[in-house]
Order: structure tokens, then C-alpha cells, then sequence
């Protein structure tokens, strides 16, 4: 299986919180951790399929809307292993290569 990260940027905790509800609930991926940048700004990060991993990005981008302003929306397939080695979203020790 393709693992994917996505990440959704809001400029608000509440919308952040609406978009990780629409994500797990739309598509069998893993909510990994939430991030608060400062200035209002949090990003929210799930981990998963490809598919489902947009299919959930596309949801929560939906439902951020509706709560607050959406910054960014990113899905990332594949990440390379340094990536996963040094930041570690959400990747079990067992899948490490």
C-alpha cells in the first residue's frame, strides 16, 4: 500500500478541529498530530492511502470552509524515507524501512 501525507493549514483552532472531524470521517486514514504555527494559524496532519488521503483532504478542506478561513491544502504520496526518518508522522517503527 501507498502511503500518502496530507496536511490541511487553517487560520483557526475550531475550523482545524472541523477539518480533522471530515477527514477521519471521510476516508480510512490515520489523524497523526496537529500543529499550532502561531498567529491563528494550526495545520492538521493524516496519514494513509493515496486515494484516501485526497479523498479525506478534499472533505476536510470542505468542512474548514464552512468554520473558517482554509491556508493550504497539501497531499504529499510517497514521502521519501528521510522524511519519515526525521519528522516521524505517524509511521509505525514496524513500516520503517
Amino acid at each position: 500500500m501507498s502511503e500518502a501525507l496530507g496536511m490541511i493549514e487553517t487560520r483557526s483552532f475550531p475550523a482545524v478541529v472541523e477539518a480533522a472531524d471530515a477527514m477521519v470521517k471521510a476516508a480510512k486514514v490515520e489523524f497523526v498530530q496537529y500543529e499550532k504555527t502561531g498567529g491563528g494559524y494550526v495545520s492538521v496532519i493524516i496519514r494513509g492511502d493515496v486515494a484516501a488521503v485526497k479523498a479525506a483532504c478534499d472533505a476536510g478542506r470542505v468542512g474548514a470552509a464552512r468554520i473558517g478561513e482554509v491556508v493550504a491544502v497539501h497531499v504529499i504520496a510517497r514521502p521519501h524515507q528521510n522524511v519519515d526518518e526525521v519528522m516521524e508522522l505517524g509511521r509505525k517503527e514496524s513500516n520503517k524501512e
